[in-house]
């Protein structure tokens, strides 16, 4: 299918041939008819992707400092390729379309195949001929009501929160400043909630169009006549309501706001302009300044937008797909008229082109349409059948049942210390590796190709020696055709069974989001795949359970979990230069890992874990390594800021502590340790720089400073594995008590006890 995109770094726009989105559950597929420009905000978008790199940093300040603190966090070279790779991206345009049901998820009984739906969101509702679109971000279109106009209900879902936020009152009188699209749909819907409108904008034609559609009276404002019909209007006392609909750098619309504004009149803040407010002006007024969050509440709430959670309506009236049903409904009456705001529809085939001729000032509009090719033959055409990817990447078709005799996580009944059981490892026929040609490179696939395979794994892959990039499958279309352009894969696709089912790909990633590691390693295992999965490996034991019962129906133990920090070359040159051990020794470990931002899906604990568990695994498997065996007891405890203390035993005597903390300040490092045995002392820091203390003592100073946490060593590892059919670099049991160890901190948090891990070697 073709979608528009933009390269954030060059600018450049392309219609560009992509894989078709799975229809996931909780969702629909939708084939397009409609889609809306948003004049204002996709070229403001368009307009910053041709600035210079200093000119986009002036305009983003925000991204700037994230910048800055990852380079004190991951150093320059981890944060120059992250940064670098998603600047040089395509990127998807579009967030208002209107579109026929091609295909429906399960959990979906609202909608049926045929139906016709208007859609929101600049990840779902993209200028493309399919988007995958969640429950909370569709609704039906009323009869009657055309597709083209139906395509505005995003914009107007925005113009409609605006004008809830400045809650107008019958005979009230409002000045809306800007008059582009936003500014357009506010004053017909105040006209339409009986408010007198007056106008702002220095464009005469967009003046006339609003006076047209129900305005009293519009104006340049620079001139005298908006003041005076504001004096006239309200006599003298000035506008209940100011909505800033405008753009750009001038600090002019807040100033007039401010004159014409009645004593405590509310100010709302619709569009994205300068807002430097003259203090005094607003003080001396009180005036009640607000701002007006996209398309209404559930806006950037993950669970409302991508898991459909609604709000119950009892407490939260108006939400994102409540209001995308109003403004259809009140389009569906007449009481809003988008007809006489459409400037263009443009075939999707020239989208390139227009959008072009509207940065280049070639095309003045207020709303331009693109128009999909079963359109042109009749508003009203049918969808295609047989469309569709199935379930993509990261889609679990269903979880693994635990082995028998497997302890349930939790603390136990009765007295004792609470035990979770290491689950063996059986290993069935114990299928030999596949046999390979000589000289035949290893043929990789990966699934998912977010922020991390991106910039941590396959920059050591692309274009090396030996190695096939075969294929690439994600859930959304354009992250694969992403992977596909930066990386040089072969293919790029949605469909994860043509992935698992081809017999020429040697090694699966799977590189999704946590939830989904566990299945998918599963149904690779069986497939018969080389495995190498990001931690964590599994977030419950019936997870880890049911990647053991893979291994053992299968015989296929051909499994590696991304602890790349044991194979971090400085770690492992001050690990040679301490020795071997005879005592026990003491670890210990502090991991700053600071606060996330909010919204963040690490932080959606009901479905993708702990922080921890989904990390943690990281650090137990280092202190393993350096202690050369595997735990036999957890015990954790959790202060009221969420920092956690995590003590290990392992045989021999030996303990390791890591502090996992997110209160420590950002510039500190993040991770350091430190291990005593033996009358000897080993030092890290943050993988830049590592000391031993003895006998004799020893600096780093002499290695690269640069930041190596072990990716690169972990995949050489892992390729060799792969290409010649020797053991893998880490032993199936080692993930197993590692993983074990990591779920058995939850269970001691929960029981506030120590956990033996029964059966650990």
């Amino acid at each position: 299918m073709k979608q528009v995109v933009q390269n954030y770094k060059s600018g450049e726009l392309a219609l560009l041939d992509v894989p078709v989105p799975g229809c996931k559950p909780g969702g629909v597929l939708v084939r397009s008819a409609y889609s809306l420009i948003s004049t204002g905000t996709e070229l403001m978008k368009v307009s910053e992707a041709g600035m210079s790199m200093l000119g986009k940093a002036r305009s983003r300040p925000d991204q700037v400092a994230k910048v800055v603190q990852s380079v004190a966090t991951n150093g320059v070279g981890a944060t120059y390729r992250k940064v670098m790779g998603k600047l040089d991206s395509w990127t998807p345009l579009g967030y208002s379309l209107c579109g026929v049901v091609e295909q429906v998820g399960t959990g979906i009984g609202d909608v049926a195949v045929g139906d016709l739906v208007a859609c929101a969101g600049n990840e779902h509702a993209l200028h493309a001929e399919l988007n995958w679109v969640p429950k909370n971000l569709y609704t039906p279109v009323p009869d009657g009501l055309e597709p083209r106009h139906a395509a505005f209900g995003t914009v107007g879902s925005i113009a409609l929160q605006g004008v809830r936020r400045g809650e107008p009152q019958l005979g009230e009188v409002a000045l809306v400043i800007g008059l582009g699209l936003i500014g357009q749909l506010v004053a017909q819907l105040l006209t339409a909630s009986g408010v007198r409108v007056v106008g702002v904008d220095p464009d005469p034609v967009r003046c006339q169009l609003a006076v047209r559609l129900g305005a009293v009276a519009c104006g340049d404002p620079a001139s005298a006549a908006v003041a005076g019909a504001v004096a006239e209007l309200t006599g003298g006392h000035g506008a209940d309501q100011v909505y800033l609909a405008a753009g750009g750098s001038s600090n002019e619309p807040v100033e007039l706001a401010v004159r014409l504004s009645r004593d405590r009149g509310r100010v709302v803040d619709i569009g994205k302009c300068r807002l430097d407010l003259p203090w005094n002006a607003y003080y001396m007024k009180e005036l009640d300044v607000r701002f007006s969050r996209s398309y209404g509440p559930g806006r950037y709430d993950p669970e409302y937008e991508l898991e459909g959670r609604d709000y119950p309506i009892g407490y939260v009236r108006w939400t994102e797909r409540r209001n995308l049903a109003c403004f259809l409904d009140l389009a569906a009456r007449g009481r809003v008229d988008m007809e006489p705001l459409v400037s263009r529809i443009a075939d999707f085939d020239d989208a390139v082109g227009t959008y072009r001729s509207l940065k280049d000032g070639e095309l003045k509009a207020v709303a331009v349409l693109f128009r999909y090719p079963e359109q042109k033959a009749g508003p009203e055409a049918g969808p295609e059948s047989g469309q569709g990817a199935g379930q993509g990447p990261g889609e679990p078709a269903g979880q693994a049942s635990g082995t028998e005799g497997e302890q349930r996580t939790g603390p136990p009944s009765g007295t004792g210390a609470p035990e979770l059981t290491v689950p063996a490892v059986r290993r069935g026929g114990g299928r030999p590796a596949p046999a390979r040609s000589a000289g035949a490179p290893v043929r990789l696939a990966f699934i998912g190709a977010g922020n991390y395979a991106t910039s941590m794994l396959l920059p050591h892959l692309a274009r090396r020696d030996g190695v096939d990039l075969a294929k690439v499958v994600t859930t959304t279309a354009l992250s694969a055709a992403n992977a596909q352009r930066k990386f040089g894969f072969r293919e790029a696709t949605t469909d994860l069974d043509a992935v698992l089912g081809d017999p020429a790909v040697d090694a699966v990633f799977v590189v999704t989001r946590h939830s989904s590691h566990a299945e998918l390693t599963r149904r690779a295992l069986l497939a018969g795949k080389t495995v190498f999965v990001e931690k964590p490996l599994a977030l419950t034991e019936d997870e880890l359970a049911g990647v053991l019962a893979a291994v053992e129906e299968s015989g296929n133990d051909r499994l590696q979990v991304g602890f790349n920090r044991r194979f971090a070359p400085l770690l492992q040159e001050a690990g040679k230069q301490f020795g071997p051990r005879t005592g026990p020794a003491n670890l210990r470990y502090l991991v700053n890992a600071g606060r996330l931002e909010q919204g963040s899906w690490y932080l959606r604990q009901d479905s993708e874990g702990s922080r921890f568990a989904g990390e943690g695994g990281h650090f137990i498997d280092t202190a393993s390594r350096l202690l050369a065996a595997d735990p036999v007891s957890v015990y954790a405890v959790a202060a009221p800021n969420e920092d956690l203390q995590v003590v290990l035993r392992y045989p021999g005597g030996s303990t390791a502590t890591i502090s996992y903390v997110t209160s420590g300040p950002a510039g500190f490092p993040k991770e350091t340790l430190d291990l005593v045995a033996d009358g000897r002392a080993l030092r890290l820091d943050d993988f830049v720089r590592a000391s031993v203390y003895g006998r004799k003592r020893w600096v780093s100073s002499r290695l690269p400073k640069a930041r190596d946490k072990g990716q690169r060593a972990e995949l050489d590892a892992f390729l060799a594995a792969v290409r010649t059919g020797g053991p893998m670099p880490i032993p199936l049991e080692s993930l197993v008590a590692t993983t074990a160890a990591t779920l058995a901190v939850q269970v001691s948090l929960s029981g506030g006890a120590p956990v033996t891990l029964a059966g650990a070697r």
